[in-house]
């Protein structure tokens, strides 16, 4: 009875993916461990005392409340105490609770979360699709009129901060057109329950574009770049003796090699979206998880503020993860050579 070649082979495929799965979980568990310490030890050394920081300077205590109020939040312990403490509930799924909404950690990223979540996953998509269209018109009209265009465009928007974009956007869509509202994630006074989702899409459009802008640059000047020297190649030259030119020698020859690199600066961009949403919830006042950051940071609620760097990191670290998942699908040589298990 003759063996099965093809079982050797789904035996080896099966052993990349534990191998994979185990060196990515390995990678996350020491990245979490490196920000728990980071993030707490930056907190135990602000300078910013947690009490005053939430009772406010005006706020008139005893002595003893205050002591109480100290003791209650297990502030008198060591810093090596607390983060020992703080991180075997970690362990344990207990994130602790926040000082200043004064409910679990894990429920406040939750609800903050499914607001940004719409900003970011808005704004992600945006600067994907506008980032490598521009990206490519520039690199097929290659030192003509389109391509300086949008590369003078792109080289000034990559340049410019966050915040200052968004006060632009305010100034212009905001008040003088008064197309869009000048920020929340609704109209003032309404109830979250009573909020349609044309208001919604009102509220969320101008925040959006702003943070959209800071990926679509990076990726249009990337992706321009990547299809000038894909179009002064030695094949594309022979294709285009053969007859082929315009849009279809492009999408025969450039975009496949230019989808990839493209889609490692999205999947990339991810940190510089999550850390440009903060600025932009604040500026736009959308109660997001970047604006409930910022408070946690500004008023040293050290658990939620933990919480959210952790929920930072695994989601950028999960996006990243993702990445390689679909190099794998696209590109045969990934997906016979670093990650064979994808096939």
């Amino acid at each position: 009875m003759m063996a099965n070649p093809i079982a050797p082979k789904k035996l080896g495929r099966l052993a990349n993916i534990v191998k994979y799965l185990g060196a990515n979980l390995l990678k996350i568990a020491i990245l979490m461990i490196l920000v728990c310490v980071g993030t707490f030890t930056l907190m135990a050394n602000s300078g910013i005392n947690p009490v005053d920081a939430y009772i406010g300077a005006d706020a008139q205590l005893s002595a003893e409340q205050y002591n109480n109020i100290v003791a209650h939040w297990g502030l008198d312990k060591p810093a090596g105490e607390r983060f020992g403490d703080w991180f075997a509930n970690i362990i344990r799924g207990d994130m602790g609770t926040s000082l200043i909404y004064r409910k679990p950690v894990s429920e406040v990223i939750g609800l903050k979360f499914k607001t940004s979540l719409l900003l970011m996953g808005t704004a992600w998509v945006l600067s994907g699709i506008i980032g490598f269209i521009l990206g490519v018109v520039a690199g097929a009209y290659k030192g003509r009129w389109p391509d300086k265009i949008i590369k003078t465009v792109c080289l000034v928007m990559v340049s410019a901060p966050t915040f200052w974009v968004a006060l632009l956007m305010i100034m212009f869509f905001g008040v003088w057109l008064e197309w869009f509202p000048l920020g929340l994630a609704g109209p003032a006074g309404k109830m979250a329950d009573e909020i349609t989702v044309g208001e919604r899409i009102h509220h969320l459009i101008l925040p959006a574009l702003t943070l959209s802008i800071i990926g679509i640059s990076g990726i249009a000047l990337h992706t321009r770049q990547k299809l000038a020297d894909v179009l002064e190649t030695d094949y594309v030259t022979f294709a285009r003796a053969r007859g082929e030119s315009g849009l279809a020698l492009i999408k025969r020859h450039g975009l496949r090699n230019i989808m990839l690199p493209a889609i490692t600066l999205q999947f990339a961009s991810i940190n510089e979206l999550f850390g440009g949403s903060v600025l932009a919830e604040q500026v736009f006042s959308y109660p997001g998880l970047g604006q409930a950051a910022t408070m946690a940071g500004l008023r040293s609620d050290v658990p939620l503020l933990l919480g959210i760097t952790l929920f930072s990191a695994l989601f950028v670290f999960t996006g990243n993860f993702i990445a390689d998942l679909i190099y794998g699908f696209i590109s045969p040589e990934i997906r016979e050579g670093k990650v064979q298990w994808t096939t």
